[in-house]
Formats: C-alpha cells, sequence, structure tokens
C-alpha cells in the first residue's frame, strides 16, 4: 500500500510539474493513440491480456451452454432408470447408463457395478463417483479464476515495464527529459493495468457466479440419484432383513 501511494504520489507531482512546464498546450492523445504509444513491449502485454479476455469470454458462452440441469441429470433419463430399477433390471438400466452420459448415469452406473457387495458397497461406490464427478465441474470453472488472477499481473508488468523505461530516458538524457516527457511515459505504462482490470473483474465474477451454480446443480444431482436407486435400496435392505432372520427349528417327528 506504501508503494501504491508512492508512486501515485510520484504522479500527481510529475503531472502538476508538466503543466506548469507548459503542458497544457500539447494536445490530448485519444485512447488508441495511448495504446499504440507503449511500444512493442505494452502492445505484446495488451495481445496478451486480449488472448486473455477472448479465452474468458469462450469459457463462459462454453458454461453456460454445458452447466445446466438437464445435460447433468436429464429428466427422462432418471425416470427410465428407475422404471427399470423397479422392475429388477439391472443390466438394461446398467446398457441405459452407458448409452446416455452425464453424471446421472456414471453415479448410477459405479453403483450398479457393486450389487453383488450390498448397499453399503453401492452407495459408497456412489459416493466416489459423485465425489469425482463434483471435483470435475469444479476444475472445469476453475480456469475463469486462473485467468481472473493472472490478468492484473500480467497488467502490472507492463506498467512495471513501461515506469522503467520512462525512468530509463531520464537517466540518459541527464534530467534534460522533461517533466511532461516523463509524465507521459507513466499514463502510458498504465494503460496494462487497466486492461488487466478490465479482463480480471468480470472473468472473477463469472466464476462466483458458476461456482455457486456447480454446487447448487451438485446438490440436486445427489438428490436425484438417491430418488433414482430407492428401489436397489428397498429391495437390498429387504434381502438383508431375511437373512438376519432367524429361521425356524425343524419339526421334530
Amino acid at each position: 500500500m506504501a508503494t501504491t501511494g508512492l508512486v501515485f504520489g510520484l504522479m500527481f507531482q510529475v503531472s502538476a510539474m508538466a503543466q506548469d512546464a507548459g503542458g497544457s498546450n500539447a494536445q490530448a492523445k485519444g485512447f488508441t493513440d495511448i495504446v499504440f504509444s507503449g511500444g512493442i513491449t505494452g502492445l505484446a502485454i495488451l495481445i496478451l491480456l486480449l488472448c486473455l479476455s477472448l479465452t474468458a469470454v469462450y469459457l463462459v458462452i462454453e458454461h453456460l451452454l454445458t452447466l445446466r440441469a438437464k445435460d447433468i441429470m436429464p429428466t427422462d433419463l432418471g425416470v427410465q432408470l428407475r422404471d427399470h430399477l423397479m422392475a429388477g433390471k439391472y443390466r438394461e438400466a446398467d446398457t441405459l447408463c452407458r448409452d446416455n452420459p452425464c453424471l446421472l448415469s456414471f453415479v448410477i452406473s459405479h453403483g450398479l457395478g457393486e450389487m453383488e457387495g450390498g448397499w453399503e458397497a453401492i452407495e459408497k461406490a456412489m459416493e466416489d463417483a459423485m465425489a469425482e464427478q463434483s471435483a470435475r465441474l469444479f476444475r472445469k470453472i476453475e480456469y475463469l479464476s486462473v485467468i481472473g488472477n493472472i490478468a492484473p499481473m500480467v497488467g502490472l508488468l507492463g506498467t512495471v515495464t513501461g515506469m522503467i523505461f520512462a525512468f530509463q530516458q531520464v537517466a540518459t538524457t541527464q534530467g534534460a527529459a522533461g517533466a511532461g516527457d516523463l509524465a507521459e511515459g507513466i499514463y502510458q505504462a498504465l494503460v496494462t493495468t487497466v486492461g488487466g482490470l478490465i479482463v480480471a473483474i468480470p472473468s472473477l465474477g463469472a466464476f462466483a457466479i458458476f461456482r455457486n451454480r456447480v454446487d447448487h446443480l451438485v446438490a440436486e444431482a445427489s438428490y436425484v440419484v438417491q430418488h433414482t436407486i430407492a428401489p436397489v435400496k428397498r429391495r437390498a435392505r429387504g434381502a438383508a432383513t431375511k437373512s438376519t432372520q432367524p429361521k425356524p427349528p425343524p419339526k421334530q417327528g
């Protein structure tokens, strides 16, 4: 914070010096002129920020199209699976899961693969599958967070580089460079920081929105899985209850 205050204080003093030196007679530059006056380094930083922004836009559109309840847990698939499970058609249910890949079918298929181990094995397999799919969804949206954290650093890199060049000009001219020239170099360097923030703020906002959506979808999917697999649970527990009941004593002749 102290460094930031020092930099802005220096910028204010330099700007005031530039005005006293007759900088008010210079024509104000447009934003495009400022962008292209940053040299090769500044332009390269801005191109990198443009690539990050385009990537963020692509990710937002992709997440809007894929992070939907109908893609993660289709209603028709859930109904068909429940009907098969109620009828005891486990093989048909497993085939249906393999033919319709999604989070719901992935979890149910893993549970059906542990039918011989009883309900505890089925439940454990589904919990592991749900955790795996949940982690996959969170990793999918994590790239927006990465972009949101990298973009300001890239912009700051361009700013620091530009300020180095600005002060280098003063050093090489042995102070002959005017205050207006120094102020111009500083505000040109700050363009990359603005670009980094423009990319970072929407990216982090989109990441927060999609993170909440994934939380909601995973919670809803867990409920749908439990509702779909309920016939297997009742049948497995019924079989376990019968196996634990004491057998009647043999009849004496």
